[in-house]
């Protein structure tokens, strides 16, 4: 042209004649980034996004595909037929849902009002264990039968401040402010058993309770439970079982008692036992520490701290058995309550 400028035809030609396909620029931006043998893997697309068009590749999920605005009057003619019947049906089908969903709500209705309520059975071991913690924590205002408190009945199992246990919880926990019920500081396992306790105090015979002696207990455990052989408790005893220095404060009365009588069933999946056999042949017993990809670290049966590469080990096992055997096989149920009640004043330093 006279002003020496292309025609814009032409001008839009050569752009686009610049200007890569998406597709491919993004291709190939992966290709490059990566090793020549790698070839990323493409996300699976969702239905009714990335579909296939007859004569075409995958649609591009960047850019979805329009749909047309055009109908064909057969399709138009269908749609009004077809609309006088799935009125009808749609009101029919609300009709019929109005009675699902009433009793939807109702039978939610219900179990929220369950779930509001307490469990309603409790492991023995904790309500003996709640009792006693309530004796020397609460007898001295509530007394033992739980209604010295003008107002308040423990022993009803029903407070106008606590619907569930975990309220119940928070409420032992907390106190109450303006009141003479202080804030304490209980554990878990305490307001476990308070709670199992409270809930079952009033058909609840005492005489029955066989509550263990802790003095005993921790007799039994240094001698003729031989617990100290593998436990160890504030610096004293071995490391070839889990310490318990602290575990009356993050095990429940009826978690330990389980554990006692049956180690093998109660035992955590952490606390199995390993077997690692090493690839000359010799054969490491002992507790598990800590394990990541390339190597593990435990305790074996001397004591001793090994940590192994996984590149050196030829098997790599865990029990299914505790080591552990059951208290009864060396004590009387009275013994088995006593190191119980040891264990749960356990509470670390």
């Amino acid at each position: 042209s006279a002003t020496g400028r292309k025609p814009a035809t032409a001008r839009r030609g050569v752009r686009e004649g610049r200007r890569k396909p998406a597709t491919a620029r993004g291709a190939v931006d992966n290709v490059r980034a990566y090793p020549t043998d790698w070839r990323p893997v493409l996300p699976r697309v969702p239905a009714g996004l990335g579909t296939t068009s007859p004569g075409h590749g995958p649609r591009s999920m960047e850019k979805p595909v329009r749909r047309s605005r055009r109908r064909g009057a057969r399709g138009r003619a269908a749609g009004a037929r077809g609309e006088g019947r799935t009125m009808a049906n749609s009101a029919g089908r609300r009709t019929a849902g109005w009675g699902s969903a009433a009793a939807a709500a109702v039978l939610g209705s219900a179990l929220a009002a369950a779930a509001q309520g307490h469990a309603g059975q409790y492991e023995q071991a904790d309500v003996e264990f709640g009792a006693r913690v309530y004796d020397a924590n609460c007898v001295r205002c509530h007394a033992g039968t739980g209604d010295a408190v003008a107002g308040v009945d423990l022993g009803a199992g029903v407070y106008a401040r606590a619907g569930s246990d975990a309220e119940l919880m928070e409420l032992l926990r907390a106190g109450i402010p303006g009141t003479a019920m202080p804030p304490n500081d209980f554990t878990t396992p305490e307001l476990t058993g308070l709670v199992a306790y409270l809930r079952t105090m009033r058909d609840l015979d005492l005489s029955a309770v066989a509550l263990g002696d802790a003095a005993r207990g921790r007799t039994i455990f240094a001698g003729q439970g031989a617990c100290a052989s593998c436990h160890r408790v504030f610096g004293a005893g071995s490391r070839t079982a889990p310490d318990l220095s602290a575990i009356g404060a993050v095990r429940t009365a009826a978690h330990l008692r389980r554990s006692l009588l049956d180690p093998t069933g109660s035992m955590l999946p952490v606390n199995r036992p390993v077997r690692a056999v090493l690839r000359d042949g010799t054969v490491v017993t002992g507790r598990r520490l800590n394990e990541d990809t390339w190597s593990i670290q435990l305790i074996d049966q001397d004591e001793r701290l090994r940590s192994i590469e996984k590149t050196d080990l030829r098997e790599l096992t865990a029990g299914a058995a505790s080591p552990m055997p059951p208290a009864t096989d060396l004590l009387d149920d009275q013994g088995v309550a006593d190191v119980l009640a040891y264990l749960l004043t356990l509470k670390g330093l």
